[in-house]
């Protein structure tokens, strides 16, 4: 990644290497002390290898998913790092090189040997913690299951119902209080669906629903907005036959189509079926905060959102070390007739580029007062490095509380988890990347003291890459 004409950001030795596992490790604390209410397990996903025989990956998604768990005990704080081990990650390192398509990749090797060939697992998005297992997520097939101590890889999980070629997605909606899990998967084809999922708070698949779509775009969330299950689907078309023929990647197949609009999906959370459906102007969004009711019995959606599909280029980008495009997302809320899903009204919350915008895990589907997100420090060049600090947007008070970890310090998608005892306080928890030293840290901070020092900083023993999404489990 490196040559005398070129220089890098500091964040891109991040990304440079390979990551390296680690056994379970008793984790030193830097500064502070592990808060006594937070017991529990700490689980974050994201691609760890980005190269393999010397090639580098044609995507930040398509590298290998390796996860970090750190445990919080009245002992202290114990972690574990390892490769989910896949069909695909076993093969390759076998072979010491790439054997499969991806998001970004077509596979290796003469045409007539890439036709029909399936992309490499890579679940590398994100996790759900279940009672009895972890599930490493990857929203183009089933989940992988996992040993939720020794994240020991057991094989690929159905969930009572998911059949081979059914996808489960990266973005589970938890209710608090039922324990209910909903969640979606798109079936590519000739006539694509969306596939609706309910389960038990075990995981178990109890009920499903599908939905026909007119074309296959790109939908990595949803959100769940009290008796609602709500799609943006943007306007973006897959043109499927280069990638079966093997001379496209996913990621080069797809087609921004602004003329088309943002198509909004209603769907009753109890039966699974559809409410309502309707157009509206185009946008793009990876990721939603969350969603409720109001007073008038309307939706309230709030959503990171782009004006284009540019991100798409800039995450392409990331492997290299090097970023250019200009993406800009910012926090929006929308204001949506369940009814007819019309948009009655939308607008920004944060003009500032921010992303991974998520609220307490009591209040998904609820209102919240607090949406924890990451962003760029002010100043920040758009385009030109990754999100660098994480913050608390007031929606109440309309005002920005920010943790900056400093320069050449970049932390991971923060986590909220409510304090057990008083429910209405808890800890911001971050994995922090630092370039100077190259290491990797997990910093908790205080939720109401987000702009101060964090009250703990727990060292580990190898660089962890910069990644997507993770979870707490509690005791």
């Amino acid at each position: 990644m490196s040559s005398p004409t070129q220089s890098y950001p500091a964040w891109s030795q991040a990304v440079a290497q390979p990551a390296t596992e680690f056994p379970p490790t008793e984790l030193e604390i830097l500064e502070g002390a592990i808060p006594p209410g937070l017991r529990g397990t700490l689980y974050r996903n994201g691609p760890a290898r980005l190269e393999r025989g010397g090639v580098q990956v044609g995507h930040w998604f398509d590298g290998d998913g390796a996860i970090l768990a750190v445990k919080f005990t009245d002992e202290g704080a114990r972690g574990v790092y390892r490769y989910v081990q896949t069909e695909g990650y076993c093969a390759e390192g076998e072979a010491d090189r790439f054997l499969y398509p991806n998001y970004g990749m077509t596979a290796p090797g003469p045409l007539w040997k890439r036709w029909g060939k399936l992309p490499k697992h890579s679940a590398n998005t994100s996790v759900l913690a279940l009672p009895d297992k972890l599930l490493a997520l990857w929203e183009g097939d089933r989940p992988y299951r996992l040993d939720l101590e020794t994240l020991d890889t057991e094989g690929k999980d159905d969930l009572s119902q998911l059949k081979s070629g059914m996808a489960y997605s990266a973005h589970p909606k938890v209710e608090a209080q039922t324990g209910e899990i909903f969640n979606f998967g798109i079936m590519l084809g000739a006539k694509p669906k969306l596939c609706l999922y309910k389960s038990d708070r075990t995981g178990k698949i109890i009920q499903m629903g599908e939905h026909p779509l007119k074309s296959v775009s790109i939908v990595h969330d949803f959100v769940l907005a009290g008796p609602y299950l709500v799609f943006f689907i943007p306007p973006i078309e897959l043109n499927l036959l280069p990638i079966l023929l093997g001379t496209s990647s996913f990621a080069d197949a797809l087609q921004w189509k602004p003329q088309k609009g943002t198509q909004i999906l209603i769907f009753d959370r109890q039966t699974l079926s559809l409410v309502s459906q309707q157009e509206a102007p185009p946008w793009f969004q990876w990721h939603f905060s969350n969603g409720f009711m109001d007073e008038q019995e309307n939706l309230v959606i709030d959503f990171a959102r782009y004006q284009d599909f540019q991100t798409n280029e800039f995450l392409r980008e990331v492997p290299s070390g090097q970023t250019h495009t200009e993406a800009l997302s910012q926090l929006w809320r929308s204001h949506l007739n369940p009814k007819t899903g019309q948009l009655l009204d939308h607008y920004p919350l944060i003009e500032q580029h921010s992303e991974f915008p998520i609220v307490s895990p009591l209040e998904v589907g609820k209102p919240a007062r607090y949406t924890y997100l990451s962003m760029h420090r002010p100043g920040t060049p758009l385009g030109k490095d990754l999100l660098n600090v994480i913050a608390r947007w007031d929606n109440e008070t309309q005002t920005l509380d920010r943790a900056d970890p400093g320069m050449g310090s970049y932390p991971t998608e923060p986590l909220y988890v409510p304090d057990p005892e008083t429910g209405d306080n808890g800890w911001v928890l971050t994995v922090m990347y630092h370039c100077c030293s190259h290491s990797s840290e997990v910093w908790i901070y205080d939720a109401h003291h987000l702009s101060d020092s964090p009250i703990c900083r727990l060292g580990l023993p190898s660089v962890i890459p910069i990644g997507f999404h993770g979870t707490f489990r509690s005791v």
